[in-house]
């Protein structure tokens, strides 16, 4: 799949993007430096490893990237659970990154599950 902004998977990533730099806005860098340069780039690693899935020819390299993709779907959810368990950021919008979180998760599977690797 060589145009891979087409694959919903890869925009649904994009919008976690959009949602995790939301959660974290308007909050002092002090306070959460460390969970906010964390989670974006677990956040950003989501679309960039479908995307780069998307050039390999094998299936099964393919494969490989949007299992890495599905980690930092994993660590996004932990580091966001994490920072509503401390208060840093509003329940409303963490409950609807993790909304899309879920929502990534369940399509990463799904098309994993229907390559043949």
């Amino acid at each position: 799949m060589k145009n891979f902004k087409k694959l919903e998977i890869w925009q649904c990533g994009m919008d976690i993007i959009d949602m995790t730099y939301a959660l974290y806005d308007g909050l002092p860098w002090q306070d959460v430096s460390e969970y906010k340069g964390q989670s974006l780039r677990a956040a950003i690693s989501i679309p960039s490893n479908i995307a780069e899935g998307s050039s390999r020819r094998s299936e099964k390299d393919m494969h490989r990237f949007h299992e890495y993709s599905l980690g930092s779907t994993f660590e996004l959810e932990t580091q966001t659970l994490s920072s509503m368990r401390r208060a840093w950021c509003r329940k409303e919008q963490a409950e609807q990154l993790l909304r899309g979180i879920d929502r990534e998760q369940k399509m990463l599977m799904g098309f994993m599950g229907k390559l043949k690797v």
